[in-house]
């Protein structure tokens, strides 16, 4: 091992880097790994110790290197490897691992490659299982595929060889440490205190809401701004693949799926769990995606008491999203005709909100809509907002704003019962409309 090597410009990635880094955890680890010590004062000891044996090693190195080659170490030993600094960086939203010298995020809403680099796919390997084995889960070829998350909720998606071609793929979803408000989203001017005060009625109404979007488009973010007005008296069950809704509440209840072992047996799947929500009397239930044959028996609760449900789905369109659940009712095996399903779907949902990541990266609200029933086979929408695009400006980003059609919901009766009168502006009536309602109002009177 020399010290040349490593002070070369591309010292982080030579085989001497690789070496002495290898032998630092491993001498570091051996001499620490049987103390009892909380993780922040193991976390401590740990570099200490590791500053102690890389000047045992009388090895000269730039104050550059030594301090890359100690943060590498603690982060290969108390860490995610190669993955902590980007983790650690509160501007990346987004992880992707196509191999072992292939790896992109997120960043501003745009895609780049970075300079963070895997020694190989079997490096790959033991960080996806530092992830998903404290969570009871695995993977390998014979179960190449694992969804799981990190401790801060951050959700995860691993694939390994023979599905993934060319070495191991993560896919890392990074949470929000900071958790966004309502108010935060009318300052970022994804919809207006109107819409705001509409979409509180509407779950303080207990309407059944479903979010509709593509992949990234901030689903499951608003599916947790929505679920913050649930009053805290309420009873709240959430059902998820990989927990990551992070309800304030106090009185919740999480469940998640759990695969199969090795066996291939004690799978409990997402309409299992739903099932069994119906026995544990929920006030709400929360459906964190819905992607399965679980649909038909969401609705079924939807339209059997458990209203002011939530849940989330896969689609571009409030329309497209009606088409999904459509499909996903029928996956679960009964076979109904298409007509009932419908009307399942019509008198079970009322709200579709449109969730759209926009070319520029931005993610928008573009839609609320109202299931307005049925006509024949067909099933009603009407768009109470929608986002209307005004043009680009100098730097390509989307200007326009969402905006009220100017048709009232059909469900306005049921929000005034819960005691929510909202105002006739929040729909796009300008004054003029108000001063000529009141006037025939006043004239009825007379």
């Amino acid at each position: 091992m020399t010290a040349e090597g490593l002070n070369a410009s591309t010292g982080m990635h030579t085989p001497d880097y690789s070496k002495l880094r290898e032998y630092l955890i491993a001498t570091v680890t051996q001499d620490i790994g049987a103390v009892n010590l909380t993780p922040e004062k193991r976390k401590q000891a740990i570099q200490e110790h590791l500053a102690e044996v890389l000047v045992r090693t009388k090895l000269i190195l730039s104050d550059s290197i030594r301090n890359r080659l100690l943060q590498d170490t603690l982060d290969e030993i108390t860490g995610y490897g190669p993955l902590q600094v980007l983790l650690d960086d509160p501007e990346i939203t987004e992880i992707m691992v196509n191999g072992p010298r292939k790896v992109y995020v997120e960043k501003n809403g745009r895609l780049e490659r970075t300079k963070v680099v895997f020694e190989d796919n079997p490096h790959i390997l033991k960080i996806i299982d530092r992830i998903v084995l404290p969570l009871g889960r695995h993977i390998d070829s014979d179960s190449p595929m694992v969804d799981a998350r990190l401790p801060d909720g951050s959700r995860v998606n691993a694939v390994v060889p023979p599905c993934a071609v060319d070495g191991a793929s993560v896919t890392i979803r990074k949470f929000r440490k900071e958790k966004l408000s309502m108010g935060q989203l009318i300052e970022f001017n994804s919809l207006t205190q109107g819409m705001a005060d509409f979409l509180r009625a509407c779950v303080l109404g207990r309407l059944n809401i479903i979010i509709s979007g593509g992949t990234g488009s901030g689903k499951t973010t608003f599916l947790n701004v929505l679920s913050s007005f649930i009053p805290e008296e309420e009873r709240i069950v959430t059902i998820e693949d990989a927990a990551e809704l992070q309800l304030q509440q106090d009185h919740v209840v999480r469940l998640e799926t759990k695969l199969a072992d090795v066996e291939g047996r004690g799978v409990v799947s997402i309409r299992e769990l739903v099932r069994n929500s119906l026995r544990m009397r929920p006030d709400r239930i929360i459906i964190g995606e819905c992607r399965g044959g679980e649909a038909l028996d969401m609705l079924q609760a939807m339209n059997t008491g458990h209203d002011g449900s939530l849940t989330t789905i896969h689609a571009n369109s409030p329309r497209d999203a009606l088409s999904r659940l459509e499909t996903l009712v029928l996956m679960a095996g009964m076979d109904l005709p298409i007509k009932i399903v419908r009307q399942q779907i019509s008198s079970a949902v009322d709200v579709i909100v449109q969730m759209s990541r926009m070319r520029d990266g931005t993610r928008k609200l573009t839609a609320i809509t109202e299931v307005a029933g049925m006509e024949g086979d067909v099933v009603v929408l009407s768009d109470i907002f929608k986002f209307h695009q005004t043009g680009l400006d100098a730097e390509g980003k989307i200007l326009g704003q969402v905006k009220p059609t100017g048709i009232r919901p059909l469900f306005g009766p049921r929000l005034e019962a819960s005691g929510f009168k909202l105002g006739a502006e929040i729909f796009g009536a300008t004054a003029a409309d108000i001063l000529a309602a009141r006037t025939v109002t006043t004239r009825q009177r007379r």
